[in-house]
């Protein structure tokens, strides 16, 4: 824990200034003002991420990125020193005597819960020497011959990399999930509002639905899988879209670019998973107030700054694989001699997830969703997430009806809340038919849920209110459940250091006179034995003498 709390610290200096100096820019070129901590928080997390991709791009992430940002960050607190000083003071100053206790409160307890927890296969198949390849190497070209998993580069990889304190500690921290779990919380604060005004906004169903998946996270948070991460940010971007909508300021509600840069914000979320594409479904909104009042010099803003956020991403994935988007090999564009040229390999390792996910094997691939779908909702889920499924599937026709009853009765101001129902429901559609494992889906599931409740009960106080009840009455239980798995997890030697990858009997052999390790009992590597693959000498061959010249098929 108490490396976790120091590691956030400078995390926290650094994501606060990066995201103070955009609020400037944003307020100067785009007139708009960004108010709150956590908003000032992820737009300083999405830079960093993306310095950190660019920066492996040319060099390995490692002391010398964190010199350089730490330096950066320095001389823009000096230069800023005063407008920060006044915004930090204004903050403090206009939070609740009980959002002061809570916010310290909710630090801790998710340096806690970062600490200790269950380590999914993945961090110790790919992720770990994912994240340690970038700090010794950066980007390095066709990786994924090494092992094909490698293809799966997400954002969070690289943003772990720069945060993980190997050059002070010794050790690979992995605590940027639990960071942005602790905002998302930050974020779900407000929910407390709504039983002061004994009623609940459409955000609020949002937040619940935040809050519940926050709860069932803390036992897994610590990992550095993409799966968390993203999931916080969904909620993090449907939330803030919400309470926009919501903002009694007429002039900043209808200010477009909020909207918009939550829109550079979901090109962030692709980088995290390409999974996560289909909630850029709600661009629609600012690009039509943008081309309707012909704001070509803010389109252009707002265009760079989608591309900023997305293109060192993709890079690295051409660099990594070959491909544009891995593992979609139906977007051939390039014919680098690095390139995964094993189509085959690259499906079927697709298929493999999406099978996995539906509780069917590889042979079974094809089956129709009538074929898989009566087995993985009997034995794939708990019986709450079967309640959340049927809810959803009742959820995607309520919204569909309501969608098109606004349109044939042309209730245009009702738009703004169909279209983020749509985002919502084709990003539960599309994960339901492709890889419906919850862990990879849970935003969704939960807030087409809570926002077609929403939808349909918020005009309703009385209904409402009784929902606010049910939500305090859930929320004792579910303190319960943090409180039971604290007593369970308490004894376990995780106060200072962080519990961290396994270690296993490894194997190795030698290509091009560089030793490589495997694991002969299966694919879980760990973090420590590097180079390392899945099995032993999958067919690659180095391309130069050296590791950092890359790899290609043999």
């Amino acid at each position: 824990m108490l490396t976790i709390f120091l590691n956030w610290i400078y995390i926290l200096f650094t994501v606060f200034t990066l995201g103070f100096a955009f609020s400037r820019f944003v307020r100067r070129a785009l007139c708009y003002q960004i108010k709150r901590v956590d908003s000032i928080l992820m737009t300083g997390l999405v830079i960093a991420t993306v310095y950190a991709q660019v920066f492996s791009l040319f060099y390995r992430v490692n002391v010398e990125a964190n010199v350089i940002l730490t330096a950066v960050c320095v001389l823009l607190c000096i230069v800023m020193r005063k407008e920060m000083l006044a915004f930090i003071r204004g903050s403090f100053r206009g939070c609740s005597p009980g959002v002061k206790i809570l916010i310290p409160v909710l630090l801790v307890a998710w340096c806690y819960f970062t600490s200790r927890g269950y380590m999914p296969p993945d961090m110790d198949e790919y992720q770990g020497q994912s994240i340690r390849w970038i700090e010794e190497y950066g980007v390095v070209k066709g990786l994924g011959n090494l092992l094909p998993r490698f293809g799966y580069n997400s954002s969070i990889f690289a943003v772990s990399a720069l945060f993980s304190m190997k050059f002070i500690l010794g050790v690979s921290l992995h605590t940027v999930n639990g960071f942005i779990a602790f905002l998302l919380s930050i974020t779900a604060l407000d929910l407390g509002r709504c039983f002061k005004r004994k009623k609940m906004l459409l955000s609020d169903f949002a937040r619940a639905g935040g809050v519940y998946y926050l709860t069932t996270i803390i036992d897994e948070v610590l990992t550095p899988s993409s799966d968390y991460a993203v999931m916080c940010t969904i909620f993090f971007i449907v939330i803030k879209w919400l309470t926009q909508l919501e903002e009694p300021d007429e002039e900043r509600r209808e200010n477009i670019a909020p909207y918009a840069l939550l829109c550079v914000a979901g090109a962030y979320a692709l980088t995290l998973k390409v999974t996560a594409g289909l909630i850029l479904i709600l661009i629609v909104k600012p690009a039509y107030e943008l081309l309707r009042q012909k704001r070509w010099n803010q389109i252009g803003i707002y265009l760079l700054l989608g591309l900023l956020a997305a293109v060192p991403w993709m890079a690295r994935t051409v660099i990594i694989t070959g491909w544009l988007f891995y593992p979609l090999p139906g977007l051939d564009l390039f014919s680098f001699d690095w390139k995964m040229t094993d189509v085959e390999v690259i499906r079927m390792d697709a298929l493999r997830i999406k099978t996995w996910a539906k509780g069917i094997s590889v042979t079974d691939g094809n089956v129709g969703i009538a074929g898989w779908f009566p087995n993985w909702f009997k034995n794939e889920l708990f019986t709450t997430e079967k309640l959340l499924i049927l809810a959803d599937l009742a959820a995607v026709l309520i919204a569909a009806v309501s969608a098109v009853y606004v349109l044939i009765k042309r209730q245009w101001e009702k738009l703004d809340v169909i279209l983020v129902l749509a985002a919502v429901a084709c990003s539960y559609i599309f994960w339901q038919l492709t890889a419906p494992m919850m862990r990879y889906g849970y935003a969704y599931v939960l807030l087409l849920a809570a926002l077609t409740a929403g939808y349909v009960l918020q005009h309703s106080r009385v209904l409402s209110g009784l929902v606010c009840a049910f939500l305090a009455v859930y929320g004792a239980y579910k303190l319960y459940v943090c409180a039971d798995y604290f007593m369970g997890t308490r004894l376990l030697p995780a106060y200072v250091w962080q519990e961290t990858y396994d270690t296993y009997e490894m194997e190795s052999y030698e290509v091009d006179g560089i030793t490589f390790y495997y694991n002969p009992m299966g694919g879980a590597m760990g973090y420590e034995a590097f180079p390392a693959a899945c099995m032993e000498d999958y067919g690659f061959e180095l391309r130069g003498d050296s590791l950092r010249e890359g790899f290609r098929r043999r």
